[in-house]
């Protein structure tokens, strides 16, 4: 029989290797996430030194219960802290002209972009950041290079962030700025919209619930990568989950949709609207997104169900790029082209 000394020994080594392997499958999984993802020879050379910063940290932070508000709250200063230089550096090098104001109420910023002109033309923006996270002046990054290189005003629209604004305030806010751009003098031709992310889900479902609320439509829709579908649904939730840089869903983006949408309600077409029916009409819209993001299976079906219903719609991809590349790295390349393809596309259905 072994010793006291030596069974002391033997649970030690059995607790330590079962310790072990719990830490293997709680955490090699991150590890390699956050060190799998490949840079691609087939980008430029600015955008691989981008790719190669990333360290697949949404894997390893989980964010807040769906229901924590001062988990939330918290997050979301510390964000708007981080992201503070630069959005600064952002306005500084495009130097627009931007104006607090509130449109039926819902606090917006008014970006005219340099040496802007009265056209009447405006350019509707619902920012991403999952529902839960950014503002409209964390998120100027986005709004300020597409005015500058579009030349449209843009109106950024600062929504109430979940848990605190649901799915169904968040919408009735977008819809609110819309009407108001109307009772101010604007038509629904000189209007149009775009988001990222899950703004580009918002903008989406906001249009969707004007046209069934019998409101008209603007003249074009732009989606960045959205979030069309806030369940975990799509082939590449599964294939590119190693390859994406900067989304991960368990624990993650999981708690932003349970804030933002009851799960009963998160396949309903103005939080998903990946499930609308679109051949009741809808914009020309215009869809980018990148293949090494786990949210191009939205893309995707996104194109699919507007194009099946005989929209006109483009699906406008971009080798070895990650989520919303035109709005953290602005400056890459890609990132240029990418708006100058919605300037022309703007160029061709707003105002006509």
């Amino acid at each position: 029989m072994p010793s006291a000394s030596e069974s002391d020994f033997v649970k030690r080594f059995l607790c330590n290797a079962l310790l072990g392997s719990i830490l293997l499958f709680s955490v090699s999984p991150a590890v390699l996430y956050a060190q799998d993802f490949s840079i691609p020879e087939t980008i430029s050379p600015e955008a691989q030194t981008a790719l190669a910063g990333f360290r697949g940290a949404a894997a390893t932070a989980p964010l807040p219960a769906a229901d924590d508000l001062d988990g939330w709250k918290a997050v979301q200063q510390k964000i708007e802290q981080k992201r503070a230089a630069a959005n600064a550096e952002v306005v500084k090098k495009y130097q627009p002209e931007i104006t607090p104001r509130k449109l039926g109420g819902v606090p917006v910023l008014d970006i005219k972009p340099k040496g802007w002109q009265e056209s009447g033309k405006v350019l509707i923006y619902t920012h991403g950041g999952a529902y839960t996270m950014y503002s409209a002046r964390s998120r100027l990054m986005s709004a300020v290079p597409m005015a500058g290189e579009t030349g449209f005003r843009v109106i950024s629209v600062d929504y109430t962030l979940a848990p605190v604004g649901k799915w169904q305030e968040v919408t009735d806010q977008v819809v609110t700025v819309i009407q108001t751009l109307i009772k101010e003098g604007h038509s629904l031709k000189e209007i149009a919209i775009y988001g990222e992310s899950a703004g580009g889900g918002l903008a989406a479902g906001t249009v969707l619930k004007l046209r069934d609320k019998g409101l008209g439509m603007p003249a074009a829709v732009v989606l960045w990568s959205p979030w069309a579908d806030i369940t975990e649904t799509g082939d590449t939730y599964t294939t590119l989950q190693q390859a994406d840089p900067l989304l991960y869903y368990p624990k993650n983006l999981k708690h932003c949709a349970d804030a933002y949408a009851d799960p009963a309600d998160q396949k309903h077409p103005y939080v998903s609207p990946v499930y609308g029916d679109y051949s009741k009409g809808f914009p020309p819209t215009l869809i980018q997104a990148g293949t090494k993001e786990i949210f191009m299976s939205n893309a995707i079906r996104q194109y699919q169900a507007i194009d099946t219903a005989g929209i006109p719609v483009k699906l406008d991809l971009y080798e070895g790029m990650w989520h919303i590349f035109q709005v953290f790295n602005y400056e890459l390349p890609e990132s240029k082209l990418a708006r100058s393809k919605v300037k022309s596309f703007l160029k061709q259905h707003v105002g006509k």
